[in-house]
């Protein structure tokens, strides 16, 4: 959740810090804070608030130079979000400086230790009880190295550590349990971050490290270890997107630039799956033809948005394979004890691939001898490491903390997962697959068509921007996207949301309607008359009733105009599609919404962008 930068090398550590957390910030914002070694002592600042706030107390009060040092941007999990509990935390001696993301289950415990022998601690977190035992540790020999060996022993939960010695300013030491931590790899200078963001102005040469692994970075070598202390190995990668793609290019928010960027990145996710004789191939499928015919059930696990992308392939796996597909929630997965077996097929959706909740689950999944497939956007993350199989989505760097082409990439690659099945099971024949991939490759084009109509929704947005709630109906893989529009509010707009799916009206929800209530209603395409009509149904039900209904139905529907307050017009696409079209005005509005109420769009309020504490 929280963002991580550490630096050894020949440039001014403040500087390389302070532009990775401004590159992390998205990762947590409650605080920010820096410590670099001079001279044989820590010099440190942290200010809660956005990174702006510590960067004004270095201005006003800069840091001695130094070529060595770290950095914090935070998402608060335990004590509030003030200068105390910003990181980096100092041990009794203030010796060790160290910053850490994720949570410290046994952390009551060892604080209550640390006190028994005499040590104050300052604040209310996890973390200083860490600083505290790393320093304690050095005190009783050895280098930091080790002592971050042997503390990680001792450490239960999931956390990613990293850690300086005033006493030794070659070294910046870290490690990883079950939360996110990459190696960069430069020439005289290297790096260590939360994601490569953190670093990519200066390297695209980055070290993916394993579980229970310490890392030794100093300015000429990398030294990777277990726990324990014995030699293990990274695996170099070579990241294939540079400076430019992580910066706002002119647009006001790395939201509204990532949603234009959409017609790209599913371009891109398409790119290189099917062969000259025109069968599917996907990335790293490491589970053979043979297993994935005897697998007799699907179950997807995800959180939010990407729970609603796994939602939508439920309705195209089940069409094409005739295989049984579940959807659920991947932080309830596990504790309902689900009966799973060698020939379930776990799919595991997560933007960022270390997603704990999502981690867990797949974890889980293995233990019953199930197997795993990843959908993921980051390359070398823990969740395709740690499954059989993975499909890279190739959206690039999403900056923006409310997902956009994430969740279209997502819907790619499930369509493509579902394609790939009934490929392999025989279940649709070669022709039928090759018409649904051409359907899949002229959806770039239909969301630019989308897109150059934005004017229409931002004027929607504005004439809104005083709504206290707004609803979303929808029908088949329409309910999805209903859902999507109506997170996409809440997460930005801060104003009650709801998806329903439109045939649950008459069972309570209808209730909510009143006069001039704004309801979003996704209507399916006319192919599908029964759902068509029936939603048909649905918004004169609401309009009936006071409701100011804004329907989104393919173009040229006009059985829907006279029931539509406002009309947003949809390129015409099969059913199953319609999702990858459908969004793209809720995304519009709901950034557009939040801008006009005055919001920080790609840093909505109490939100990080990748959740890795369960």
């Amino acid at each position: 959740m929280c963002g991580i930068v550490g630096y050894v090398g020949e440039k001014q550590a403040r500087d390389v810090v302070i532009e990775g957390l401004r590159r992390l910030e998205y990762r947590g914002y409650d605080s920010a804070g820096i410590a670099v070694i001079d001279g044989g002592s820590i010099a440190s600042d942290k200010k809660a608030g956005k990174l702006a706030n510590l960067e004004k107390a270095i201005a006003d009060d800069p840091l001695p130079p130094s070529t060595i040092g770290l950095g914090h941007t935070r998402w608060a999990t335990h004590g509030a979000p003030n200068d105390v509990n910003a990181h980096p935390h100092l041990g009794q001696q203030r010796r060790v400086a160290l910053v850490h993301n994720g949570i410290i289950e046994n952390f009551a415990a060892l604080r209550d230790e640390l006190e028994r022998n005499g040590h104050e601690l300052l604040s209310e977190t996890d973390t200083e009880i860490a600083a505290h035992l790393v320093e304690a540790e050095l005190d009783r020999g050895g280098d930091l190295t080790s002592a971050m060996q042997v503390v990680c022993r001792r450490l239960e939960g999931a956390f990613t550590l990293v850690a300086i010695d005033a006493q030794d300013p070659s070294r910046v030491v870290a490690a990883r349990r079950n939360s996110p931590l990459v190696v960069g790899i430069g020439e005289g200078e290297n790096f260590l971050g939360s994601d490569v963001a953190a670093f990519i102005e200066y390297t695209r040469e980055a070290l993916e490290l394993g579980q229970d692994q310490v890392v030794t970075i100093t300015r000429d070598d990398v030294q990777v270890t277990d726990f324990d202390g014995k030699p293990a190995a990274g695996k170099r990668y070579h990241v294939d997107w540079d400076l430019s793609a992580a910066e706002k290019d002119g647009y006001d928010w790395f939201m509204r630039k990532e949603i234009f960027e959409q017609p790209r990145a599913v371009a891109d996710a398409l790119l290189g799956r099917h062969t000259e004789a025109g069968l599917l191939q996907l990335d790293e499928v490491r589970i053979s033809d043979d297993e994935l015919r005897d697998i007799d059930r699907v179950i997807i696990v995800a959180c939010g948005t990407s729970n609603y992308a796994g939602m939508v392939a439920k309705y195209a796996i089940e069409h094409w394979t005739r295989i049984p597909c579940e959807v659920e929630l991947s932080h309830e997965f596990r504790y309902r004890d689900p009966i799973l077996t060698r020939n379930t097929l776990v799919v595991a959706i997560s933007q960022s691939g270390e997603t704990a909740d999502t981690l867990m689950a797949i974890r889980h999944a293995r233990g019953q001898k199930a197997r795993v497939l990843a959908i993921c956007n980051t390359n070398g993350s823990t969740i395709p490491r740690e499954s059989d199989a993975v499909i890279y989505t190739h959206a690039g760097p999403e900056i923006g903390v409310a997902s956009t082409k994430g969740f279209l990439t997502q819907m790619i690659a499930c369509y493509l997962l579902g394609l790939y099945l009934a490929q392999v099971r025989g279940t649709k024949f070669g022709d039928e697959i090759a018409s649904v991939v051409r359907e899949l490759d002229k959806v770039p084009a239909h969301i630019q068509t989308m897109l150059d109509d934005s004017e229409r929704v931002y004027d929607l947005a504005k004439t809104l921007r005083d709504a206290k709630s707004v609803l979303f109906l929808g029908r088949h893989a329409g309910f999805p996207v209903a859902l999507e529009g109506a997170l996409k509010l809440k997460e930005l707009a801060y104003i009650h949301a709801e998806g329903f799916a439109a045939g649950e009206l008459k069972h309570g929800p209808i209730a909510l309607i009143e006069q001039d209530l704004p309801v979003f209603c996704v209507v399916p395409p006319r192919g599908r008359d029964q759902l068509h009509d029936k939603m048909i149904s649905a918004i004169q039900e609401i309009r009936a009733r006071g409701a100011r209904t804004i329907v989104l139905a393919e173009d040229g529907d006009d059985t829907v105009t006279p029931y539509a307050d406002v009309l947003i017009p949809l390129p015409q696409v099969p059913t199953l599609l319609q999702p990858l079209v459908a969004v793209i005005p809720l995304q519009l509005f709901a950034c557009e919404l939040a801008t006009a109420m005055g919001h920080d769009v790609d840093q909505p309020r109490n939100l990080a962008k990748s959740v890795t504490v369960e």
